[in-house]
């Protein structure tokens, strides 16, 4: 167990030093420079101050080195478009609205999804059944961006029941403002909603089929407690292994349906770092939302060892 640990978190090193490495390389040869809107207007002088503030004038694999070197230590330096603005400051504000916005997603659209699920594996072949099927593909095929727009036209600007654009902040940024967070949050749970109850209800028909439910059932135990204690927890093992990622998605925002309703996020953010060539911003997101993920892949893994009794870590053998 402590060797498949220590090996983990090496990987988890070496593939968060590639995936720097590779973000810097690609931000740093994308054509256009990101302090030309800045500098445009200022005398040469000015203009070389500037790049030498942000060691823009150095040679590539130095500003490499430096760039690495400053991410051991967390800082991946001041904005080049956002003056002022450091990594650590756009999480800060950015991070908690997107976080909201997708676990509030995630909260209603697993809750439903699952609950569909049940629904369609107890009514399997009835009109219930493919009506559910039927829905989920549907949301499935529908994109966020289509859902959204749809929304937003006819639930916001035909009927008026809900703001066209905005985002609660303050005291209200996780518990007030729900009027804002409705259609945002629909349009991101459609998603959810689809994924979970198929991915329940293909696993719940899997485990009815499974000798050890004939055999439980021939040893006598009651129904409620075949269900409880052989058919749902079974089933609800992939769910187990699908949500922690869902979780680390939803946490790092949705870009469109940010840029949608107009929800000041860390996605939409990102997006604007992107097309501005702020390496700085770039690689300290590219980075924080790559540990994140790696970080949830790993605990997933542990806690996948404590939901399925058949699968357990063998120190040599992992």
């Amino acid at each position: 167990m402590i060797k498949y640990i220590f090996r983990r978190f090496l990987e988890l090193l070496l593939a968060l030093f590639l995936i720097a490495t590779a973000t810097f390389f690609l931000t740093a040869a994308a054509p256009g420079e990101p302090l030309v809107s800045r500098t445009m207007s200022l005398p040469q002088a000015s203009r070389d101050a500037m790049y030498a503030k942000y060691g823009l004038d150095k040679p590539l694999m130095q500003r490499y080195v430096i760039t690495m070197k400053g991410m051991l230590h967390g800082d991946f330096g001041e904005s080049v478009v956002y003056e002022g603005q450091t990594l650590q400051d756009i999480i800060r504000e950015k991070l908690p609205v997107s976080a909201r916005l997708g676990l509030q997603s995630l909260i209603f659209g697993v809750l439903v999804g699952l609950f569909l699920g049940v629904i369609a594996a107890v009514k399997r072949d009835t009109w219930i059944d493919r009506a559910i099927v039927v829905f989920a593909v549907l949301l499935m095929s529908v994109p966020e961006l289509v859902l959204g727009l749809v929304f937003q036209k006819y639930f916001a600007g035909t009927l008026k029941w809900f703001p066209v654009i905005g985002w609660p902040s303050g005291k209200e940024l996780w518990l007030g403002g729900w009027k804002y967070t409705i259609l945002p949050m629909l349009s991101g749970a459609l998603l959810h909603i689809a994924t979970y109850s198929r991915l329940l209800k293909t696993s719940i028909l899997d485990v009815l089929d499974q000798d050890y439910i004939l055999t439980a059932r021939s040893k006598g135990l009651s129904e409620p407690k075949i269900v409880w204690s052989h058919i749902m927890r079974n089933s609800f093992i992939p769910i187990v292994t699908r949500l922690p990622v869902s979780m680390a998605t939803c946490i790092t925002g949705s870009f469109i349906i940010e840029k949608i309703f107009s929800i000041p996020g860390i996605a939409a953010y990102y997006i604007e770092a992107v097309s501005a060539n702020d390496l700085s911003i770039v690689l300290g997101e590219t980075v924080f939302i790559a540990a994140l993920f790696i970080v949830v892949v790993f605990l997933t893994d542990i806690l996948y060892t404590v939901v399925d009794p058949r699968i357990r870590i063998q120190g040599g053998k992992r």
